[in-house]
């Protein structure tokens, strides 16, 4: 049986913003939301990775975000996978059209390397990321003032940009 756009976005609840999203924070959307059934992951996120998904890889519903007088829909999911855990922010038209799709935070080791991006996302729909990286046999994490900063926002279309 095929699910509908409607039940999938269903399993966003909408929140207050702003949010931050760090390394620790799916663990509070995996108590609150419901799972996504397997179903619902094969029709409407499979097609959004470009990343292989194995038997281990996990996926959380995360946040809509308010968007009620836009012709679109905004949402967030956390995927787990092997040393890779991302937040995506993804966009739709409220038929269910894909409009646009960015990995806001998450950290990810390539075995020698750890690289760790929190996102900060404001009421006006601007996204503060901060990313460190660090060597993985450290036992400090990344530092602050090491830190990048970079800017992202959500327009009233749905797209994804670079704020200057």
């Amino acid at each position: 049986m095929k699910v509908s756009f409607r039940h999938f976005i269903e399993y966003f609840p909408e929140i207050e913003l702003p949010i931050s999203l760090g390394e620790e924070s799916h663990h509070a959307f995996s108590q609150q939301n419901e799972p996504l059934p397997r179903q619902v992951v094969e029709e409407f996120i499979q097609p959004l990775e470009k990343q292989e998904i194995d038997e281990f890889t996990e996926f959380v519903p995360c946040l809509r975000i308010p968007t009620s007088k836009e012709d679109f829909l905004a949402i967030i999911y956390w995927r787990a996978g092997l040393l890779n855990y991302q937040y995506s922010l993804v966009t739709f038209l409220k038929n269910g059209e894909l409009i646009d799709k960015r990995v806001i935070a998450g950290v990810v080791s390539d075995g020698e390397y750890i690289t760790q991006s929190i996102a900060n996302i404001e009421d006006n729909w601007l996204i503060n990321i901060a990313t460190g990286r660090s060597r993985a046999d450290e036992e400090v994490g990344f530092s602050a003032k090491d830190a990048k900063i970079y800017e992202l926002e959500l327009l009233t279309d749905g797209s994804i940009i670079n704020a200057i």
